[in-house]
């Protein structure tokens, strides 16, 4: 087979760029790879430009390095090009929401397998106005921070680099609300809330059951809105959005859709994050897209 490389060489540890070579080695000297041409992103935007460059045919499947926001780019660009290479995805950065709830291998051995195996299934997508994300959309309260967070503190710290920006941010957003609209077949809900997500995958920002009823091939996209809690309320449903057991809890509205439209409804804009990235302000419409990539994917 022959596969084209999009590598982020900022993204999480370093021991993951090595990994990388280990991979392309093996599979070389196993003969599954015939050809591989790789290319180093250096900025926003390169990832994208890259995979919608590609044409049908043109490699047999695209290897993603990097993080949910890296990932996000190389799928917007696999849409646009048309080419329907199937991706596999190395994950490397920080908190890889997308490719836990899909427990892709992070080590040389097992990922080789899965690439050996090539066991390909279609994934749905989020597509938010004329932008796709792969993993959820966001707004709100500490929706900010993975852009916030300094590239340096995410290599050495990982994880904990978010939980620091996020414990540093949350006196001043606890009991912030914003006068959320969202809008969907069957539900009309307004009320001041903390944040919305609109997930693809059960794993959101860390929080491994955020969304517990989510599936990538059901054609359906996860909505959260946790709205303004009563003082005392707030570190118990911490807990329960830790556990996955939040769906029932009176402050959180959940439920499932194809299509939702989200508006704030206040003076100052509310931006939207896709994957981890800025994707422009509220209001937006989100509708799940079936089936738009191919993913390569271990056994179950």
């Amino acid at each position: 087979m022959n596969a084209k490389n999009i590598i982020n060489p900022s993204a999480g540890r370093q021991f993951f760029q090595r990994n990388v070579a280990r991979i392309i080695e093996k599979l070389s000297r196993e003969k599954v790879l015939r050809e591989v041409s790789t290319v180093y992103t250096h900025g926003a935007g390169d990832a994208f430009e890259t995979a919608s460059r590609l044409r049908p045919g043109e490699v047999d499947f695209v290897l993603a390095v990097g993080g949910d926001g890296t990932v996000n780019e190389v799928i917007n660009g696999l849409i646009r090009s048309g080419s329907q290479i199937p991706l596999s995805i190395l994950p490397a950065g920080t908190v890889n929401d997308f490719a836990y709830a899909m427990r892709l291998p992070r080590d040389v051995t097992p990922f080789c397998a899965m690439i050996k195996e090539f066991r390909v299934v279609p994934i749905d997508v989020g597509k938010a106005g004329d932008q796709y994300f792969l993993n959820v959309a966001a707004g709100g309260m500490l929706t900010d921070v993975a852009y916030k967070v300094p590239s340096e503190s995410k290599t050495v710290l990982g994880r904990m680099a978010y939980y620091i920006e996020g414990a540093v941010n949350l006196p001043s957003q606890i009991y912030r609300s914003i006068p959320f609209h969202v809008k969907a077949e069957g539900v009309d809900v307004c009320r001041d809330s903390l944040l919305f997500t609109v997930s693809n995958t059960t794993s959101v920002g860390g929080f491994r059951k955020l969304a517990p009823k989510a599936s990538t091939g059901d054609g359906l996209l996860d909505v959260m809105v946790v709205h303004k809690p009563a003082f005392g309320d707030f570190m118990p449903l911490v807990v329960q959005l830790m556990l996955g057991e939040h769906d029932r809890n009176p402050i959180v509205t959940y439920f499932q859709t194809t299509r939702v439209e989200i508006q704030a409804d206040i003076e100052d804009p509310v931006q939207l994050d896709l994957d981890g990235e800025r994707g422009g302000a509220l209001p937006v419409t989100i509708e799940c897209v079936p089936s738009a990539i191919k993913l390569i994917v271990p056994k179950p």
